[in-house]
């Protein structure tokens, strides 16, 4: 470690670790489970499962000992109870731990390795190039988009005590974390039911009002400090998406009456942020003639609450402020100034919409609404393929149809349409940017987007002034692979070029990072996505439009997450630069967005990431050997993860070991477990999410390194040994994508289901994964020349460990019962819901696990 990490290691131990020692006792000693000594046995049981797991002992080996030697529970009902308790205890104690971590973070970051905006000025002013950094400021943009993926299903109760925790532990207030966690340990942490995608939505405003409406201002006041030039007037540096009650992808409970409550709810959330602000100015600024306009303005965002029609526009609550700063200069001496500012920066971020509402919906959806249509139309009898290409093509660009959803009656279709034509609606109540984004999920061919574009036309939309970009998500590997000719074919069509002029000559295109994974494994998608972005770069700028890559990222390596920022600043320099956009999702929001020091860090890190690639002299340019060298990797990884997809024992086994089946019955979020409605289980049905999660929970975590260390064993056979050391080395983008998937092996631990190598139907499958498992951590080490894994990243590392031993008892519950669900019992009822309880602590526990 070098002295920088040394000292943060120093920090970690001190506030981080002992800290929670000493209020993880507190909690354990709690007086309302006296009678049943859970909190002072739990250690005992944390004791035993480790030592039982380094001796081959399977889960129910552990547990049975466990009850017979150390407590006086003997039925099977009474050891189902005993469970209940320990999974409470255990997911409150990792609310503790994320409490205590995040309570340091602030004392932790100046020794940091990250490059904050402060150090990157300083930089930048010693290299010379101040001046070019303040005009990339000036045109650059990072955008946050929240998702509703569901992984984060704290409700609002638990949030709030999450954030008083912090707050106490902070200032090291005793009593007041006392009484804190005795309401933690009373408070109930699940949903009665299912939530709504409104609910879904709800929760996740809950972070917009009370961490980013403040935090987003204290960013760009930081920004505006740095930057010291009048010049500097860009607001859009810091934009807020927001896909809850807009994502129908294979979500059939998101519909357009959702999508305009949540509409709604975002701009009535954002008004009252506002109606607080000038509630403070209100009481500062008691001079005469500023006070009328406060009063003013102040009723009028009032009122906005009551009523969802009531139309007040970003204009309104600008001007009297702008208004009000005049006055303020002109004769009372300029005084409150800076608050003024901050509000009329708020303003200028936030509008009416705080966080613009992305719409997504799969191409299927649509390919099926258009079936329909034309249908009617007379344009065909069955089935689109009756048409050739250039038929479809004529038709979606020539024809006029006036389509209403009440002509229809499969419900997707009548939504699909009345959605597109209440968009209109809310971009007159939100503002444009309150929704202005449409997202086609498995895009392949140019009639992904031409479809969309069609619908509008169709819904009364004039087509020169169709004020939404029209967004291809490219997920598959197909999809990356025919990305460049789809948008080459697009730009050439008149009508589609003239739409992408009318939005500023600005193309955005997605890139998903989970379902490519899924479909090509970790190394190969992640080159894939890399190298798509270059062609799409090309392509673009060969037609003279700006391109804007959007990031479909997940929480772990293996949906796209780890170390977000360097990703970025990684990229190769021949990907466009524009903007960096990018999903949040699941504990993610929580662990780097959750408190208003984390948001101004992280956000930070985003911008210096993307700001570094045209300012400083970064190494990101791959030399013909260096890409000749991750393409053969990437196509032994893909060829080695390709043969796992296709061995028969796959699904089955994801079925029927592991918790994949469970999530769908869990009350975490509003969506189906898979896609479509085939009773037979594959692999393209099945969300990332489910997917990546249930090789969490397993412990097993393939994919986020399936395949590397077959690829670099075969490339180390072959001698070149020295070469991937030296590409590790040298190369950036190489080395940021093989330490995420040391995390991804880090959180691994087969130890867990050693037992399925007893099982004469899964075994030989288990023992493939554990020599791919095994291999792939000799590999790393060699090339990365690593005495461990994670070796450079120490306190990560640290918390890793300490969070995967909280979650221990929790793991070997879950793998106890799942093998009771193999055997005679008469609770298997019981047991499935300890599985499914067990999924929620296990979750929050990685942070960043599905």
């Amino acid at each position: 470690m070098n002295i920088q990490q040394n000292k943060k290691y120093e920090i970690f131990e001190k506030l981080v670790v002992h800290k929670f020692a000493i209020y993880n006792s507190l909690f354990l000693n709690l007086p309302y489970n006296l009678d049943d000594n859970i909190g002072i046995i739990i250690p005992v049981l944390n004791k035993i499962s480790k030592k039982g797991l380094d001796n081959d002992l399977n889960p129910k080996q552990i547990l049975d000992d466990f009850f017979n030697v150390y407590t006086t529970v003997t039925s099977e009902k009474e050891r189902i109870d005993f469970m209940f308790k320990v999974i409470q205890f255990v997911e409150r104690q990792v609310v503790l731990f994320d409490s205590v971590e995040d309570a340091a973070f602030k004392d932790m970051e100046p020794y940091g390795n990250d490059l904050d905006l402060k150090s990157f000025f300083q930089i930048s002013k010693n290299a010379g190039k101040q001046t070019k950094v303040i005009e990339k400021l000036n045109d650059f943009s990072a955008r946050i988009v929240l998702t509703a993926h569901p992984t984060q299903f704290y409700p609002p109760s638990v949030l709030d005590i999450i954030a008083k925790l912090r707050d106490y532990i902070t200032n090291n207030d005793i009593n007041s974390i006392n009484e804190t966690l005795k309401q933690l340990g009373l408070t109930s942490f699940l949903n009665t039911k299912k939530p709504t995608p409104f609910d879904e939505a709800k929760n996740i405003i809950y972070f917009l009002r009370n961490v980013f409406y403040n935090a987003v201002g204290d960013v760009y006041t930081h920004i505006k400090n740095q930057v010291k030039t009048t010049h500097f007037d860009n607001t859009d540096i810091i934009k807020l998406g927001f896909w809850p009650g807009g994502d129908r992808d294979g979500n059939p409970f998101v519909t357009s009456s959702t999508t305009m409550k949540v509409a709604d709810e975002l701009r009535i959330n954002l008004l009252k942020c506002y109606y607080f602000d000038i509630k403070d100015l209100q009481q500062k600024m008691s001079f005469k003639k500023i006070d009328a306009i406060l009063i003013d303005l102040r009723l009028k965002v009032y009122d906005s609450f009551f009523d969802k029609n009531y139309k007040i526009n970003y204009l309104d609550i600008l001007q009297p402020l702008l208004d009000i700063r005049q006055l303020l200069i002109g004769k009372f001496y300029s005084m409150y100034l800076n608050d003024l500012d901050q509000l009329i920066d708020k303003v200028k971020i936030f509008k009416t919409h705080f966080a613009t509402l992305d719409i997504r919906q799969d191409h299927s959806m649509h390919l099926k609404t258009m079936t329909a249509i034309l249908i009617k139309e007379n344009c065909i009898k069955k089935d689109i393929s009756e048409l050739s290409d250039d038929a479809l093509l004529a038709i979606l660009l020539n024809k006029n149809f006036k389509i209403n959803a009440s002509d229809y009656q499969e419900p997707i279709i009548k939504d699909t349409i009345k959605n597109i034509k209440q968009l209109a609606k809310i971009q007159a109540k939100n503002g444009e940017s309150g929704c202005n984004r449409y997202i086609i999920s498995n895009s392949e061919d140019k009639f992904a987007v031409l479809f969309v574009f069609a619908f509008f036309k169709w819904c009364g939309w004039d087509e020169t002034k169709i004020k939404f970009d029209i967004i291809p998500l490219f997920e598959t590997m197909l999809g990356m692979d025919t990305s460049n000719d789809t948008m080459q074919q697009l730009f050439t069509i008149p009508q589609y070029k003239q739409h992408v002029a009318q939005r500023d000559n600005k193309q955005t295109i997605m890139l998903g990072f989970s379902d490519g994974t899924k479909d090509g494994g970790y190394l190969k998608a992640n080159w894939s996505i890399s190298k798509t972005k270059e062609s799409l770069s090309e392509v673009c700028t060969k037609n003279n439009v700006k391109v804007l890559f959007f990031d479909g990222r997940g929480g772990p390596p293996a949906r796209g997450g780890g170390k977000t920022h360097r990703f970025y600043a990684t990229q190769s320099k021949k990907i466009a630069n524009n903007e960096i956009q990018l999903t949040i999702q699941g504990q993610t929001i929580t662990s780097i967005y959750g408190s208003k020091d984390q948001f101004i860090h992280n956000f930070e890190q985003l911008l210096t990431a993307g700001l570094s690639l045209n300012i400083l002299d970064n190494k990101n340019d791959f030399s013909d050997k260096n890409i000749k060298l991750i393409e053969e990797l990437a196509q032994l990884s893909f060829t080695k993860y390709d043969a796992l997809k296709k061995h028969k024992t796959f699904i089955p086994y994801l079925e029927n070991k592991s918790t994949l089946k469970y999530y769908g019955k869990a009350n975490i979020g509003s969506r189906p477990g898979k896609r479509g409605t085939d009773k037979k289980l594959k692999l393209t049905d099945l969300r990332a999410i489910s997917f990546v999660g249930s090789w969490s929970q397993l412990k097993q975590n393939v994919p986020g390194y399936y395949g590397i260390g077959t690829a670099i064993k075969a490339l180390v056979d072959q001698g070149k040994s020295n070469e991937l050391k030296a590409l590790y080395n040298e190369v950036p983008f190489f080395k940021a994508l093989l330490q995420n998937s040391m995390m991804s092996l880090s959180k691994t631990n087969f130890k867990l289901t050693t037992y399925i190598q007893d099982d004469p139907q899964y075994k030989e499958f288990w023992q493939i994964l554990h020599k791919e498992y095994q291999l792939s951590i000799d590999m790393l080490l060699l090339i990365s020349n690593s005495k461990s894994l994670m070796e450079e990243s120490p306190i990560t590392l640290n918390s890793i460990k300490i969070r995967e031993q909280i979650v221990l008892p929790l793991l070997i519950i879950q793998q106890y019962a799942l093998q009771k669900m193999t055997s005679s019992t008469d609770y298997k009822a019981l047991y499935e819901k300890i599985i499914i309880r067990s999924l929620y602590g296990n979750i929050n526990a990685s942070r960043n696990s599905v």
